[in-house]
């Protein structure tokens, strides 16, 4: 089969075309999103209009992913490997996870950041964190402020709940009660410990490049003191020549 014609290469030239079409459209379902969750004082029919424009982009989100199914040539190694996008437009209530493609955006950094893969390691940490923590936050408030159990009753309450979730540390004076914050809850708490694990692996990748770097420079200076040591060895030999030849050959006994 050709380059031309085939599928993987059509789809990768299919995701390089939409990458920030799609981005684009994810920082708008984010704020459309914040401004229908956080905006208390907003009309009936505004509060419409925002769904329906909610919708509408999850429908792009979810023909996009058609799409790239369509091009794949493994349907279950595309399936397994984009678990996320699948969940996100098979899943209604979580629709707002899609807004995490805005990790992409952090690509654009890489640029100023050189060579050095713990920054950018550092750079995707960052940013995933502050995304996950503010959707998260969002989501569990959309669940749980109609709940007439609910903990959560405000946005400030939602974020401390994300924060304490997501850290691992649970203080437990704020939980959701139903089903969609339930689920919201899981998902952070394994995000949560993914993100500790990535944190973990660049500190533990930090030491190990240091003790690499002592290593290398110990190598490199005995490499350097045992050529030194050559050239000065190899110096005398010649001397001790030069000398043996002033002398001339030794005398009959």
């Amino acid at each position: 089969m050709s380059g031309r014609d085939d599928p993987e290469q059509r789809l990768s030239r299919w995701e390089a075309r939409t990458d920030w079409a799609m981005t684009s459209l994810a920082v708008a379902f984010l704020g459309t999103y914040a401004w229908q969750v956080l905006g208390a004082g907003s009309s009936p029919r505004l509060h419409g209009v925002l769904e329906v424009a909610l919708w509408v982009i999850w429908a792009v989100f979810a023909a996009e992913y058609a799409v790239r199914f369509s091009l794949a040539r493994n349907k279950g190694r595309f399936v397994w490997r984009h678990l996320f996008d699948l969940l996100a437009v098979a899943l209604p209530m979580v629709r707002q996870l899609r807004a995490l493609r805005l990790v992409t955006v952090f690509k654009v950094l890489n640029k100023r950041l050189g060579a050095d893969f713990r920054g950018r390691i550092g750079v995707y940490v960052a940013g995933t964190t502050a995304l996950v923590v503010f959707c998260a936050a969002l989501a569990v408030y959309d669940a749980e402020r109609r709940s007439p159990d609910a903990t959560i009753t405000g946005f400030g309450d939602a974020l401390w709940w994300t924060m304490t979730t997501i850290s691992t540390v649970g203080y437990g004076d704020r939980y959701p009660v139903t089903p969609e914050g339930r689920l919201v809850a899981v998902s952070l708490m394994v995000g949560g410990i993914a993100l500790l694990g990535v944190v973990t692996g660049v500190i533990a990748s930090w030491f190990v490049e240091k003790i690499s770097g002592v290593e290398e420079s110990i190598e490199e200076t005995t490499r350097a003191e045992v050529a030194a040591l050559r050239a000065e060895v190899a110096a005398l030999r010649e001397v001790l020549a030069e000398a043996a030849l002033r002398r001339g050959p030794p005398g009959p006994g």
